[in-house]
């Protein structure tokens, strides 16, 4: 009898990227690009983890079309340890699936540890000691864990989690850091920003959770009973000739469904542990330019472009020379096939294109 794992790291990267038009296209989203960092996004969240867990403690679901280039990019992973979706369907689907497949390498009591692809962290010490803390609080218990960045600014494009200060049924855990959740917030307006921070007792909500593979069977069966019923299903077929048809006649008939919204929302075992790395989404252009190093009039400015008299602006030339004369506040990102223009702090909108 082969012994199980102890615990793994899911690494979600079945996303699009839509809003990183256009360097972030179909058949290569943001989670495989170099935006910032050393390497890919996919590629730094990889290197964030190894120091926690070993290359065959790690697994990766994306899409069916991009197996390749996670193999290419992640050399030291086992290629067995990546999971093929044939479409998107979310956060819990994604999970499932990655649970049903690695199922006889795992047993109930297996801490699993999930994290999107395309996340930027600093501080990694400090994100490492968060997440060796969530892993014991769900080693522990029978909680979700997920992990809350003490926010430094009324962000909008950022959920939040709010919790209790009682320390009462957390014991040493509340020590750690350990707070139970008392709501999820989605991205606000200025103004609910600007409350959420006064009030002190919200979090920005990483994405990242934490559980043992029971805790997470139990939420997924109560909140989730008929796609509970399509995993179970699918589990019979993995394996044999027609799993691949399978996988997708279940996900054609699964919905969307995100763990914050489906379950974490719903359910009252969650804690969330309070961190203070520095960490970001990286969800729009706006953002990547907030976290770009500047020049002394606050442009960033890469490949060829020549800047007079403006100031505030991002700009990538990868194809050709580009002007900035008298203009302020712009997005400017320009590829082989694709330009973007665009007014900062509208970038959310390029999921329209």
């Amino acid at each position: 009898m082969t012994n199980k794992l102890e615990k793994v790291a899911i690494i979600m990267a079945g996303g699009v990227g839509p809003r990183f038009w256009p360097r972030s296209k179909e058949k290569s989203p943001k989670q495989f690009i170099h935006l910032l960092g050393d390497g890919t996004l996919i590629q730094n969240s990889f290197a964030r983890l190894m120091p926690l867990f070993s290359p065959e403690e790690i697994f990766v679901v994306t899409n069916k079309n991009h197996g390749e280039t996670v193999l290419d990019q992640l050399p030291m992973l086992p290629q067995g340890n990546i999971i093929l979706e044939p479409f998107g369907r979310n956060t819990a689907p994604c999970l499932a699936l990655a649970m049903k497949i690695i199922a006889p390498q795992i047993d109930e009591y297996t801490i699993i540890s999930a994290f999107p692809a395309d996340h930027i962290i600093n501080n990694v010490r400090e994100f490492h000691i968060s997440l060796e803390n969530a892993q014991k609080v769900a080693s522990f218990s029978e909680n979700i864990v997920t992990i809350g960045i003490s926010p430094t600014r009324p962000e909008t494009g950022f959920g939040y989690i709010q919790f209790d200060e009682n320390e009462e049924d957390l014991a040493d855990f509340y020590n750690d850091g350990a707070r139970c959740c008392t709501a999820f917030a989605e991205k606000p307006d200025i103004e609910t920003a600007l409350r959420f921070i006064h009030s002190g007792d919200f979090l920005w909500n990483s994405g990242i959770f934490t559980m043992t593979s029971k805790t997470f069977w139990n939420a997924f069966r109560k909140f989730l009973p008929d796609h509970s019923m399509q995993f179970d299903f699918l589990e019979e077929h993995i394996g044999k000739d027609d799993y691949q048809e399978t996988l997708e006649l279940v996900y054609r008939q699964i919905d969307h469904k995100s763990m914050d919204y489906a379950i974490l929302e719903k359910t009252d075992n969650v804690i969330v542990i309070k961190s203070s790395f520095n960490w970001s989404d990286l969800g729009t252009w706006d953002e990547l330019f907030r976290l770009s190093m500047k020049d002394a009039r606050n442009n960033y400015l890469e490949g060829e472009v020549v800047s007079i008299n403006s100031t505030g602006c991002y700009v990538e030339s990868n194809t050709r020379i580009i002007g900035l004369v008298d203009v302020d506040n712009l997005i400017v990102v320009d590829t082989e096939d694709s330009l973007l223009i665009c007014k900062r702090g509208k970038t959310e909108n390029t999921i329209e294109l």
